[in-house]
């Protein structure tokens, strides 16, 4: 038995959307648990599809004691501000400092997180705890698949496991993966070889699904290379201990912005190979990181038309207003489209509108709203629809998920609704809280069955494809306008390193 700490710190930061990351939006419960630190870490975590969840569940199995640390996640959103990043690391660091003798360090990071003050929130997370704890004691962190990865995480971290599915079915799988590679090198007690890659193209998000090509191929060539290093594969003797490919998080203006891999292994030039391997195959494929994307009008009358044949939903993914990507959810170009196309049966969700969801509790089921509904930030200069809204189904927005991405997840998202614009046939589910319309209890929590409906539109990039596209006729790629822009050439970077693409055979950033 080895004593092992375990904590967890995640953000996505989308550092061209309009809303900054709080220490209250760290500290409060949504979808995932709120901050929490010491002893109650472990029971807060249980059942939830997360990494250190995950973590904590193998390295028990493996017989290790454990002495919690800190947890916490905020939605996505803009900057982290300067007093919730050092809140939570002075946290994470007074409890490593009162911890005594340790053999190891298990971390929950996202690997995209920048603060108001400083670029590479894990990287300088990792640098504090290196230099409290010295190079003796290995550091294993397990990553999103959004992670922009740096020079900086590789260096002051021992090893990094990053997840292999888009939509993240893996999480917690991710978390064991990480305890059980933690436990490898508390064993070998040597220490690993590191090849780190970046590609110089970056990736939208809505072409990095693992669910497609050619991602999937680049994830099943990782698997390929890991295979050969395994008991009784043709290179285990060479010693490839572990890969992560971590396809980047372009909305992030910072000098590391895009994709990356590292190869661990206990032989340089074997690594070396390795990772020089998977970053041509990425680079040979380059131009199949692309597809077809509709404008709201064009979505609307392509989904009609196809709802007129279809026994299934013809779901409709607004990419760029994604609140798992730092999106506010409540822009309405799409919204509008719907009801502008008379699209009857439509249903759209999550529109976070907490003043809307509150006239519709007020109100009642059954009455009419006395207000328009959703742009409350007003993203792009947008105001609230106006329209016949009839609440239809209220909720207090507490359920359970059952979709593989959020399976398990105790939902407290505010009051919700269910509205419906009584001259066009469109309804909205709305909600309190940001949150991905990425299972499908969000809208049976408000009476809607979701494979029963003519259209589906969801405010989600790609993680909706897990519990929608198999009810799916068909998915159409919406770019209403939303803070994640889609496509990276349409953001003003200042900071991107020189030479990157900015898109897959687009211009370099000079």
């Amino acid at each position: 038995m080895q004593r092992i700490a375990v904590g967890g710190f995640q953000h996505e930061t989308n550092t061209f959307a309009p809303q900054r990351a709080t220490w209250d939006d760290f500290a409060r419960a949504d979808a995932w648990p709120g901050f929490v630190r010491g002893p109650a870490l472990f029971d807060a975590v249980v059942g939830y599809n997360i990494p250190i969840a995950g973590a904590v569940e193998a390295l028990r199995a493996l017989g290790h004691e454990l002495v919690p640390l800190c947890w916490c996640a905020a939605p996505p959103s803009s900057y982290v501000d300067e007093d919730a990043y050092e809140r939570v690391a002075a946290a994470m660091l007074e409890d490593l400092a009162a911890a005594g003798a340790l053999d190891g360090i298990y971390l929950d990071l996202h690997g995209a997180m920048v603060a108001a003050h400083l670029e590479d929130g894990e990287g300088e997370l990792l640098r504090r705890i290196r230099a409290l704890v010295g190079d003796r004691i290995p550091i294993v962190a397990s990553l999103d698949f959004h992670t922009n990865m740096t020079p900086e995480m590789v260096r002051y971290s021992s090893a990094l496991v990053g997840y292999r599915t888009y939509p993240h079915i893996d999480m917690a799988e991710t978390g064991g993966r990480a305890a059980r590679l933690l436990d490898r090198l508390l064993r070998d007690n040597r220490p690993l070889c590191k090849a780190f890659r970046q590609v110089d193209f970056l990736i939208p998000l809505v072409w990095q699904c693992t669910m497609a090509e050619p991602t999937r191929g680049v994830f099943a060539l990782i698997d390929e290379i890991e295979r050969g290093s395994a008991p009784g594969g043709p290179s285990h003797n060479q010693g490839i201990v572990g890969i992560t490919h971590t396809p980047g998080f372009p909305p992030a203006d910072i000098a590391q912005c895009g994709p990356a891999l590292v190869v661990y292994g206990y032989d340089q030039e074997t690594a070396d190979a390795a990772a020089d391997r998977l970053l041509a195959a990425i680079e040979a494929r380059e131009a199949e990181f692309a597809g077809r994307l509709y404008t709201a009008d064009e979505a609307a009358e392509e989904a009609i038309r196809l709802s007129q044949s279809a026994s299934k939903p013809v779901v409709l993914a607004d990419i760029q207003d994604n609140p798992g990507a730092g999106g506010t959810s409540d822009t309405v170009g799409l919204l509008r489209a719907l009801i502008a196309h008379k699209a009857a049966g439509a249903v759209i969700g999550m529109i976070v509108d907490p003043e809307a969801a509150a006239a519709a509790h007020a109100a009642g089921e059954g009455a009419l709203l006395p207000c328009g509904v959703g742009a409350k930030v007003g993203y792009g200069g947008e105001t609230p629809v106006e329209a016949r809204w009839r609440a239809v189904r209220l909720g207090d927005g507490r359920f359970t998920g059952t979709g593989p991405f959020y399976g398990g997840a105790k939902f407290d998202i505010g009051p919700m609704a269910l509205i419906t614009d009584e001259d066009s046939g469109v309804s909205a589910v709305l909600a309190a809280k940001r949150i991905q319309a990425a299972d499908q209890e969000m809208f049976r929590h408000v009476g809607i069955e979701p494979s029963q409906v003519p259209i589906l539109a969801l405010k989600s990039t790609v993680h909706f494809r897990a519990d929608f596209q198999p009810i799916a006729e068909a998915v159409l790629c919406v770019v209403s306008p939303g803070a994640h822009v889609s496509d990276p050439v349409e953001l003003p970077y200042e900071r991107l390193r020189p030479g990157v693409r900015l898109r897959p055979l687009g211009p370099k950033r000079i």
